[in-house]
């Protein structure tokens, strides 16, 4: 924010369409923020972050093509006075910790009441954290009940093995792959063999499971 008295700008990433409309409508009624838009997917919101430079950026963890949590990392790189807190239906360690470590400043529950939302992106703008309770449970138990071999969000690969490892897992063919990415059709297949190689995974069934298991997607 600009001054004291600035509102708070907000951009909503979500895919869901009531979602974004009830958020909208929610911060349309709270005179403190400025709604500054709204994006469907993770490319969308990362572009828009750069257009727009909103105050803090309400993600849905779960997006297709682009998921939250690797969109978080990006606008995080390249805008870092940009806040992300968010907002999902997943209170799974894997979800909560890897936004965390992609730079987010909050986690909350999509059933939260929109009040804890607005103090959750209050708290991000002051530079600070905020979990809503159940979120904070699983972040402390995984800190508990750490293991210390356990292989780190995606492993080795890249971010653009993450992206093209989620295109896969969300059923995507080759050709749309590199639609998506603006990239050549053969560089999608080479990211493939080198995540398979990386993973030491050896098909695309055994790539799903992983991105499931590692909430890179939810798709089954």
């Amino acid at each position: 924010m600009s001054g004291t008295n600035s509102k708070i700008k907000v951009l909503i990433a979500d895919d869901h369409q009531i979602v974004r409309e009830g958020l909208s409508a929610m911060f349309r009624g709270r005179p403190e923020f400025e709604l500054v838009g709204q994006a469907v997917t993770g490319h969308e919101v990362v572009e828009m972050a750069g257009e727009l430079s909103p105050d803090v950026v309400v993600m849905d963890v779960t997006m297709p093509d682009l998921n939250g949590i690797d969109a978080t990392r990006q606008i995080r790189a390249s805008n870092a006075g940009v806040r992300v807190v968010g907002l999902s239906m997943h209170a799974e360690r894997q979800f909560v910790t890897a936004m965390l470590a992609a730079g987010a400043s909050g986690y909350l529950l999509k059933d939260s009441p929109f009040t804890e939302l607005a103090t959750a992106i209050k708290t991000a703008v002051a530079g600070e954290v905020h979990l809503c309770p159940k979120v904070a449970s699983v972040v402390v138990s995984g800190y508990v009940g750490r293991d210390s071999s356990a292989k780190p969000f995606c492993g080795s690969i890249s971010p653009r093995e993450r992206e093209v490892l989620q295109l896969l897992a969300d059923g995507k063919n080759t050709k749309e792959m590199a639609k998506l990415l603006h990239i050549s059709t053969k560089t999608v297949e080479t990211h493939r063999r080198q995540i398979m190689e990386k993973l030491d995974l050896h098909s695309v069934a055994d790539l799903t499971r992983y991105a499931i298991r590692e909430g890179i997607t939810v798709l089954a």
